[in-house]
């Protein structure tokens, strides 16, 4: 069933946001709109911003959907993850803007924030470090800020993972020139082995959200 067809008739029902018979067992919902942040185009995609790129298009390759629609926000693909349906997207808004594709598709699939799971990088966590939360605030992460803008809430659940913040004269740089120079240019080889670490452990998280819940994926999967 298409997944936008399924969530109106969802919302039409009277039980609208009761959670499908082969939901989450810790009763809250599973992420029905998984969102990876980064740059589009050949020259970002091996940026340490894109990471939440990865974790999506490794998603895409295990479940078999094709991330072949092409929207003027986002490139979209529909399939299901553990039985569940669900929505893959990556922005194409660029980083700074992710919230104008993430509102989008949530107004178009009817999404609630708790539904609208956000994949990306993080300055302040080690080198391949996954963090796992049900909400919070935006870290100073742009993309996180620019989402929190246009939902009007941080009540969204959030995959982080560490890419360390830059060194300058052997102490961390908060220069905002370093660290733009840093987020967009490719990790090395001990770092990238180290992130795509993190992104295989992160498809096992997401596939844990859709048959237990967030807090089960933050329990087993968070460092």
């Amino acid at each position: 069933m298409n997944l936008l067809r399924s969530f109106l008739r969802r919302q039409g029902s009277p039980d609208a946001h009761a959670e499908d018979a082969d939901g989450p067992t810790e009763g809250a919902p599973a992420p029905r709109l998984i969102i990876g942040l980064g740059n589009p185009g050949r020259d970002n995609a091996h940026n340490r911003h894109n990471v939440g790129f990865w974790l999506v298009n490794r998603l895409a390759r295990r479940y078999g959907i094709p991330l072949k629609t092409h929207t003027r926000l986002a490139t979209i693909g529909e399939g299901r993850i553990e039985g569940r349906q669900a929505l893959l997207a990556k922005p194409r808004t660029y980083v700074n803007r992710s919230g104008e594709a993430v509102a989008a598709l949530a107004r178009r699939y009817s999404a609630r924030q708790e539904e609208i799971l956000i994949i990306c990088d993080s300055l302040d966590l080690p080198v391949g470090t996954l963090r796992i939360r049900p909400r919070g605030g935006h870290g100073g992460h742009n993309g996180l800020r620019s989402i929190v803008s246009r939902l009007g809430t941080s009540d969204f659940p959030r995959i982080r993972i560490g890419i360390g913040r830059p060194v300058v004269r052997g102490e961390p740089s908060y220069d905002p020139a370093v660290i733009a120079e840093y987020v967009l240019s490719d990790p090395p080889p001990e770092e990238r082995a180290a992130l795509d670490h993190a992104v295989a452990r992160g498809v096992e998280a997401v596939a844990l959200m859709m048959t237990e819940g967030v807090e089960a994926a933050m329990n087993r999967f968070n460092d």
